[in-house]
């Protein structure tokens, strides 16, 4: 019995797969040209180039890495165990 089960869940594995297989689209990928036809769409007609304010972004970057360095210490420090 456990014999005819093994070969009923192979069967259906292998129809499922191929059924997957037969019935899978072909996948459209970008176009194999080097620039966009309608120019960067993240500027209005430029070319490509920073977008946004990339100085605040470092320092907001800067700013979380020492508040969380700050908050780790405080946090090592006000939980350390006493007379240990």
């Amino acid at each position: 019995m456990t014999r005819d089960r093994a070969a009923w869940k192979v069967a259906t594995v292998s129809t499922a797969l191929v059924a997957w297989l037969l019935f899978a689209g072909a996948a459209l990928g970008a176009s194999p040209s080097p620039e966009p036809i309608g120019g960067d769409p993240r500027s209005s007609g430029q070319g490509p180039g920073l977008v946004g304010d990339p100085l605040f972004a470092v320092l907001a970057v800067v700013i979380i890495g020492v508040v969380s360095v700050i908050a780790t210490l405080a946090y090592v420090r006000l939980t350390a165990r006493r007379g240990v």
